[in-house]
């Protein structure tokens, strides 16, 4: 039996549907019946249920967006470190193994191979030579690794408060137990709502362009679902849909596919972003995930994932 913690969330739900497509006994633990976040409630829950494995997607992102964090900082510390920190240590203490949704958020920009073969980091990639970059030699530009130290944290800002906690929690986690931290990156999918990143696209006044890796919400649960049925090795990776996108890119493909009635806009500068439209550092990476495929998973690139998900796109209530 697996016990799914934040199950109810917009990762969660992901989980809850790959288990059960599989035919996996899992249960939905819910704060209600239980705080998880109290470590003898969950060690007591761990002896009591006996599972074989724990995944947790609980975390605090902010609603609608990383802004709102700056002003819960107690409580995005207390979600994205603490929380996590008790669940490895009750887990160590149960010996079950566990899985920990991460975010890829704890990086910005990417990796540029010189001309002359030499790899240096590039932590703003809307530069126009940058930009110039994508279009000429996108196989120039590549993401960052597991074994890369995260440059977007509070150890190497500045970065927002949600991506500092998030770097911080696996921290907080590395070398107690046995476990699994998978980075998601832009969640998204075919389903239209509010956390959805197509959606987001789709709502936004003006749009900011910039180059991400991003997760498919689906194939994000079924990489790491895989993984732990593989018995892959245990530690960090990074769970993106192989490759990179600009948000320019994506507005392209969602005027190509579902020719929306609107006209997007762009922000003319980070500057104007920044001065107008939010409240903290973004961040927009590039990753990398050989890792991920060399274990042995299968995930389509990001192109298929983006095309699939809007050519079989679903407005709910529709």
């Amino acid at each position: 039996m697996i016990l799914l913690l934040g199950g109810t969330g917009y990762v969660g739900e992901a989980f809850q549907r790959e288990l059960q497509g599989r035919g996996l006994s899992f249960r939905n633990l819910r704060r209600a019946e239980a705080d998880y976040g109290q470590f003898s409630v969950l060690l007591g829950c761990l002896r009591r249920l006996n599972p074989t494995f724990v995944v947790n997607c609980a975390g605090y992102t902010g609603k609608p967006n990383v802004d709102a964090c700056e002003q819960a900082k107690a409580d995005t510390l207390v979600g994205n470190t603490l929380l996590p920190q008790t669940i490895a240590h009750a887990c160590a203490a149960a010996g079950v193994p566990w899985g920990h949704v991460s975010s890829g958020c704890i990086y910005s920009g990417a990796k540029i191979v010189g001309a002359d073969g030499v790899v240096r980091v590039e932590k703003d990639m809307t530069r126009p030579e940058m930009r110039a970059l994508a279009e000429t030699h996108p196989e120039r530009i590549v993401g960052f690794t597991e074994e890369d130290t995260p440059n977007f944290s509070f150890r190497d800002g500045p970065c927002s408060f949600y991506s500092g906690t998030k770097a911080l929690g696996e921290e907080a986690v590395a070398g107690i137990g046995t476990s699994y931290v998978w980075r998601l990156r832009i969640p998204f999918d075919e389903i239209d709502g509010p956390r959805n990143y197509l959606s987001k696209v789709q709502r936004y006044a003006k749009v900011y362009d910039n180059l991400n890796s991003i997760s498919h919400r689906a194939d994000f649960a079924k990489a790491c679902v895989d993984l732990w049925l593989m018995d892959a090795p245990t530690g960090i990776y990074n769970v993106t849909n192989p490759g990179w996108v600009t948000t320019r890119r994506v507005v392209e493909r969602i005027e190509g596919i579902l020719k929306p009635s609107r006209r997007f806009e762009f922000w003319e500068s980070d500057e104007e972003f920044y001065r107008v439209a939010a409240k903290t550092p973004r961040s927009n990476c590039v990753m990398d995930s050989s890792k991920l495929l060399a274990a042995g998973v299968k995930i389509r690139s990001v192109d298929e994932a983006l095309d699939g998900a809007l050519r079989n796109w679903v407005v709910q209530g529709a």
